[in-house]
């Protein structure tokens, strides 16, 4: 197993990397002066997010399902031979509307997909990080969450797709990594936001700044006091960069501690516009969890990273940003 920082200089490869998050690592690790091949099969990534990448000689992009057989030696095709320093996972569909339409890919990326990406960076002696996520606490019992916390999902839930597909994507990282010395990182993401959300993802965020910009009712499923921790899109690849490079093994969490209801995220919007579209009230769907919020204490202690962008400030800049797209 390295240590230290991941090299500068080779290939990192970012599966899911024309997605939301992982086209923001994209940018992120080219800043630092990684060298990065995006793999993206654009089932929920979209070209457009990488676009203004593609003419970069440190950029490749590799449109191809990380399920299918054949990745190492299609990596090794991509960039010509040369080596991978980092492998990040990011291939999953990660909205609830799109993984409950795609109930077995989504498992396959969580078993499969990761079997075949770890099977590339143990082929380069790559660091492999794998993005987990807050579902795998389920509709959780302690609260806040620490990464101690084994979960309460229902493993046979409509939600147990994307549940379990993350936990058995964990278990096979660290199963790879006590067998074979796989050097590997696992970050839980807490629910984020920013630019190059899809507007439809079904996302509570996504769902209430799009209906607040067309003047339409804002959805509320439940009566809105279930809670979520929203983290802004560039806190968070800050936190995934400094697990990435750092030698800190077991999973952290890595999400905005401060705690909203569904009602008071609503509420935020509605005063950054200044409008007053009304609410509307649906059922809570099934296994949805009632509370949300990461004990960072392990990020903050062990990788010097906590957030920095207040939910006003992070909503003010994602709706900036919508306005001058639609320009």
């Amino acid at each position: 197993m390295t240590a230290g920082p991941v090299e500068r200089g080779h290939w990192v490869l970012i599966a899911g990397g024309a997605g939301f998050i992982g086209s923001h690592l994209c940018d992120r690790l080219l800043d630092a002066g990684h060298r990065v091949i995006c793999v993206d099969d654009l089932s929920t990534g979209r070209r457009a997010n990488i676009a203004h990448l593609e003419r970069r000689d440190d950029f490749c992009f590799l449109e191809r399902d990380v399920c299918a057989g054949g990745l190492v030696d299609a990596v090794a095709a991509a960039i010509d031979g040369g080596r991978v320093s980092a492998v990040l996972h990011l291939a999953s569909p990660a909205s609830p509307p799109v993984y409950l339409a795609r109930p077995l890919e989504t498992l396959a990326v969580g078993s499969t997909g990761t079997a075949n990406l770890i099977a590339v960076a143990e082929a380069h002696a790559a660091r492999f990080l794998l993005a987990s996520t807050s579902e795998v606490y389920g509709d959780p019992l302690e609260h806040p969450q620490t990464e101690t916390y084994w979960g309460n999902v229902n493993p046979i839930g409509e939600r147990s797709v994307y549940d379990e597909a993350k936990r058995f994507a964990e278990a096979l990282t660290a199963a790879h990594q006590r067998a074979n010395g796989l050097d590997a990182r696992i970050v839980r993401i807490f629910n984020t936001y920013g630019p190059r959300m899809q507007p439809d993802d079904g996302r509570v965020v996504t769902n209430l700044v799009h209906q607040a910009l067309e003047g339409r009712p804002l959805t509320i499923y439940g009566d809105g006091t279930q809670t979520r921790s929203f983290c802004y899109v560039d806190d968070e690849t800050a936190g995934i960069v400094a697990l990435l490079d750092s030698d800190v093994t077991g999973p952290v969490n890595i999400g905005n501690p401060n705690e909203f209801t569904v009602l008071e995220l609503a509420n935020t919007i509605r005063t950054i516009l200044d409008v007053d579209p009304g609410l509307e009230h649906r059922p809570l769907p099934s296994d949805d969890p009632k509370i949300r919020q990461p004990d960072i204490t392990r990020a903050r202690t062990l990788l010097g990273w906590e957030p920095a962008i207040t939910l006003a400030d992070g909503l003010a800049r994602m709706i900036a940003s919508i306005r001058s797209a639609s320009n």
